[in-house]
């Protein structure tokens, strides 16, 4: 289906650069956007309120010089352990926030209120329960997190999962799971989806706020080297292999983890990195402006060769 008004015609790739916890920030998000590309990043990402304000603030600044600059989102979590949700929430309204995604709840009155300035809402799913509960909550988009997507992930095939969306929902839906490349981003508009999430490609750029430990391990993993496992936040999750043993724990055999609790995420994801299946795709570190052109390129290629292509027979 068409995008949302307020980004159809302002992004030169059907993409956003996903919100990763610890990982996006400021500088990452403008150098996005500038390229023409949705940039996000997670209010909890600031450690307050007040902090995240700022933020939005340096943000809107930065951007506001450049008129071809793609939309900016922000993510909330819409769950009983984040306090901040109302503080945070006030602030999105305040500052209009072109874009929200929301995890780990779907809540009506959340989407009144970003609705109420004009502004989307977009809530990530990994079944068809979740997926009709926001879509009942009035949610302009779904966000299919697919197998092998890092962060909080599923375990549906894409193929199935944006079908079975697309049968009862007519809003936007945004394909996530192992894409890092422009060529995985024109597959996922051939699947029906209208926009691909791209995680952790970003991970391994210059302005993701992660070590260079973290990034280079991006670039040296394979699929066979994340791991899906509730135990490390007490959520199903993809994580690196290599950063679960250096954190001294086995991979294999790790303790039971107790209820989600954001409070304490920071704790957890902060030794034990986060990745999708998408890493056996990426083999540099890259400023996000050249990422971003190197995608926009690889997407047009495989766009024309796709239709250049005659039919068998």
């Amino acid at each position: 289906m068409p995008l949302p008004k307020t980004l159809d015609g302002r992004l030169r790739l059907p993409a956003i650069s996903a919100p990763m916890f610890l990982t996006s920030g400021p500088d990452l998000v403008v150098e996005v956007c500038r390229s023409g590309i949705l940039g996000t990043f997670p209010a909890l990402n600031q450690r307050t309120t007040e902090g995240f304000a700022d933020w939005l603030a340096e943000i809107q600044t930065r951007l506001a010089a450049h008129e071809a600059a793609a939309p900016y989102g922000v993510n909330l979590i819409v769950h009983k352990s984040n306090p901040r949700l109302e503080a945070d929430l006030r602030e999105v309204v305040r500052h209009k926030v072109p874009l929200v995604i929301t995890s780990l709840g779907a809540v009506s009155e959340l989407v009144d209120a970003v609705h109420s300035y004009g502004g989307l809402v977009f809530h990530d799913v990994i079944n068809r329960r979740h997926a009709e509960k926001a879509a009942a909550a009035g949610v302009d988009g779904l966000i299919a997190v697919c197998a092998g997507a890092g962060g909080h992930a599923g375990t549906m095939s894409p193929f199935a999962m944006v079908e079975e969306i697309r049968s009862f929902f007519d809003g936007a839906i945004v394909l996530a799971g192992a894409m890092s490349t422009g060529r995985h981003i024109a597959a996922a508009r051939m699947m029906g989806a209208d926009l691909a999430y791209l995680g952790t490609r970003f991970i391994a750029t210059r302005e993701a706020m992660v070590g260079d430990a973290y990034k280079q391990m991006i670039v040296t993993s394979g699929a066979s080297d994340i791991l899906y496992t509730p135990n490390i936040s007490g959520v199903h999750a993809n994580f690196m292999r290599p950063s679960i043993a250096a954190a001294g724990l086995d991979p294999d055999n790790l303790p039971a983890h107790a209820e989600l609790d954001m409070q304490n995420e920071a704790k957890a994801w902060k030794t034990v990195w986060s990745a999708g299946q998408g890493v056996a795709s990426i083999g540099d570190i890259l400023p996000a402006a050249e990422l971003c052109e190197r995608l926009v390129k690889e997407y047009a290629v495989a766009a024309s060769a796709f239709c250049a292509t005659p039919l068998p027979g």
